[in-house]
C-alpha cells in the first residue's frame, strides 16, 4: 500500500496502556480504542515548538484555541457555536461524569442505547444514578453483515419513565458503528423534549466516518426541534481522530447559559477544570488544513483495513457476522455461534492465541467481540491470523 500508515511504530515499553498492559509481550492488542499511527506531522511540529520553550506552567486558553475549534466545526460540519457556549476540560469521560453530576440527582435515571461505550455505565454508576437500558435493534443483512436501528417505541417508554432525567447519545455510535441520520436524531430530540429528558451527545468519533460520508452533529438538530430553547449538550475532542488521547483535551458545547454554568461548577467540583499546554497546542494544530489533509488519508487507510477485515472474516469465519462500519475504527463481530461466552473468549484468545480483543459484555451485549483495526496492515493481518487460527483449531 506504500502509505505512511504502514509504518510500524514500536510502542512496547513506552508506557502504552494498549501495548504494555499485557504481561505477555507477544500479545497483539486489537482492543482499547487508540491508534498505532503517529499523529499528523503538523501536530508533532506544534508540540516540538512548545517543548522547545521549556516552561510548562499553568495554561491560559486563548482566543486562537476557540477560533480553531469553532471554525473547524462550522466549516467542516455545519455546526456553529461561539466560545461563550464552550467549556474545555481534560477528556470526554470526565466531561460526561461532570454533566451527570450537575444535572441528574442521585437515584434518577440515565438512558443508554446498548451495546454502547462502557464508560457510560461507570459515569452513571459513580454518580449514584440508575442506568435505563434501551437496547438497539439488530438488523441482519446479506453477505454476513448486520447493523442496528433505534427501537423508538422502547425509547419513548424509557423517556416516559418518571425517573428518566437524561439520555447519553453516542454519535457516531460505538460499538454499533452507526452514523445516525438527521431524521433519527430529530426523533430523539422530539421524544426527549416531550418527556423533559436532557440529551448529552458524545461525538468523539465524529471525524472517523467512512470516506465520502460525514456525521450529523446533534446540536443543530436539537436547535431545529427546540427553536425556543435549544438545550443540547455536546462533547467533542480531537483525541480519537488525531490519536492524541494522552494529551487530555475535550470541549463541552451547550447554548443554554444556565445549564452551562451548572456544568462549569461540576467541572470544578470534579477538579477537571485545568488542561495542559500540549492538549491546547495539539487541538489548534489538528484543526488546520494540514490536519484535515492528514485526516483524509487516515480515513482512507482505516476503510481499506475494514475491507481487509471483512474479506478475512468472511473467508475464515463465515459463521461470525460483522457489523457495517459507517464510523469509528471498531468493527463489532458476532461470535455467538462459537458457543463460548465472549468474556471467556477474550481471556482465552489473549492467553492462547496471543491476540487481545474486547468482549461484548463490556458494552452491555454478550455474544460479540470488538476489534480495533486502527493499526498498520501487517499488524492487523497477523492479529486476524492468530484469531481465526485459534477458532479453526478449537471451535470446528
Amino acid at each position: 500500500m506504500n502509505s505512511r500508515f504502514d509504518q510500524i511504530v514500536n510502542r512496547r515499553g513506552s508506557g502504552s496502556y494498549k501495548w504494555d498492559s499485557a504481561q505477555d509481550g507477544d500479545v497483539i492488542p486489537l482492543w482499547v480504542a487508540d491508534m498505532d499511527f503517529r499523529t499528523a506531522p503538523v501536530v508533532v511540529e506544534a508540540l516540538e515548538r512548545r517543548v522547545a520553550h521549556g516552561v510548562f506552567g499553568y495554561t491560559l486558553v486563548g482566543d486562537d484555541y476557540y477560533k480553531a475549534l469553532t471554525e473547524w466545526f462550522s466549516t467542516r460540519h455545519g455546526y456553529s457555536f461561539d466560545r461563550s457556549q464552550v467549556i474545555y476540560t481534560s477528556g470526554v469521560v470526565p466531561a460526561i461524569s461532570a454533566i451527570i453530576k450537575a444535572l441528574v440527582k442521585p437515584g434518577d435515571g440515565v438512558i443508554v442505547m446498548t451495546p454502547v461505550y462502557n464508560c457510560f455505565f461507570s459515569s452513571i454508576r459513580n454518580n449514584g444514578c440508575v442506568q435505563i437500558d434501551c437496547p438497539l435493534r439488530r438488523v441482519d443483512l446479506p453477505d454476513g453483515l448486520f447493523t442496528y436501528e433505534i427501537d423508538f417505541e422502547r425509547f419513548e417508554q424509557c423517556a416516559a419513565r418518571k425517573d428518566a432525567a437524561m439520555f447519553l447519545l453516542c454519535n457516531p455510535h460505538n460499538p454499533a458503528g452507526r452514523i445516525w441520520k438527521r431524521s433519527e436524531l430529530a426523533r430523539i430530540a422530539e421524544i426527549c423534549r416531550r418527556h423533559g429528558v436532557r440529551v448529552v451527545s458524545d461525538e468523539i468519533h465524529c471525524e472517523l466516518t467512512a470516506p465520502c460520508s460525514s456525521y450529523v452533529p446533534y446540536g443543530p438538530v436539537d436547535a431545529d426541534v427546540n427553536r425556543d430553547n435549544p438545550q443540547a449538550i455536546v462533547c467533542l475532542s480531537p483525541s480519537k481522530a488525531f490519536n492524541t488521547a494522552g494529551l487530555q483535551i475535550a470541549n463541552i458545547v451547550c447554548p443554554d447559559e444556565d445549564v452551562l454554568a451548572l456544568v462549569d461548577r461540576a467541572i470544578n467540583i470534579n477538579e477537571v477544570c485545568d488542561v495542559n499546554p500540549f492538549g491546547v497546542e495539539a487541538l489548534k494544530a489538528s484543526y488546520t488544513p494540514e490536519g484535515e489533509a492528514w485526516l483524509t488519508e487516515l480515513r482512507d487507510y482505516i476503510w481499506d483495513n475494514y475491507r481487509f477485515t471483512l474479506e478475512t472474516l468472511r473467508g475464515e469465519l463465515p459463521q461470525c457476522p460483522v457489523s457495517v462500519l459507517e464510523a469509528t475504527y471498531l468493527p463489532w463481530v458476532d461470535v455467538s455461534s462459537l458457543g463460548i461466552p465472549a468474556e471467556e473468549l477474550e481471556e482465552i484468545l489473549t492467553r492462547e492465541a496471543k491476540v487481545w480483543v474486547n468482549c461484548g459484555e463490556m458494552y452491555g451485549a454478550g455474544g460479540y467481540i470488538r476489534l480495533n483495526i486502527a493499526c498498520p496492515r501487517e499488524i492487523l493481518a497477523e492479529g486476524l491470523r492468530r484469531l481465526t487460527g485459534w477458532i479453526h483449531a478449537h471451535c470446528s
